[in-house]
């Protein structure tokens, strides 16, 4: 038996079952997906198992500027999450159900 903490954190599993059907998406985007679908954490939650997962080797991240007008300028850096080797989704029907209807209704 090893000391410490398990690895696996119940939050990052949602999280790789999002991500599994979004195919990618940004934190916000992440956030808003897993609180209709869970219960409710807080962004910072996502955000810290969005960074954990990258040292993990669940996620991969991939930054691109977008150019639009901001009031801080004129490009705006999103850092776009992935599933990745690590990642080992379960393909809840929950999550599949919730994104079938979100791309009917588009």
């Amino acid at each position: 038996m090893t000391a410490g903490r398990p690895i696996g954190s119940v939050v990052r599993q949602n999280i790789i079952e999002i991500l599994y059907f979004m195919k990618k998406g940004y934190g916000y985007e992440v956030h808003k997906a897993y609180i209709e679908l869970f219960p409710k954490v807080s962004q910072r939650l996502i955000y810290y198992h969005l960074r954990k997962g990258v040292l993990t080797g669940e996620f991969i991240v991939k930054s691109v500027k977008e150019k639009g007008e901001y009031s801080w300028g004129e490009t705006a850096e999103k850092k776009y999450y992935e599933n990745g080797a690590g990642a080992k989704p379960k393909v809840s029907s929950d999550v599949k159900t919730y994104f079938e209807k979100k791309k009917k209704q588009k």
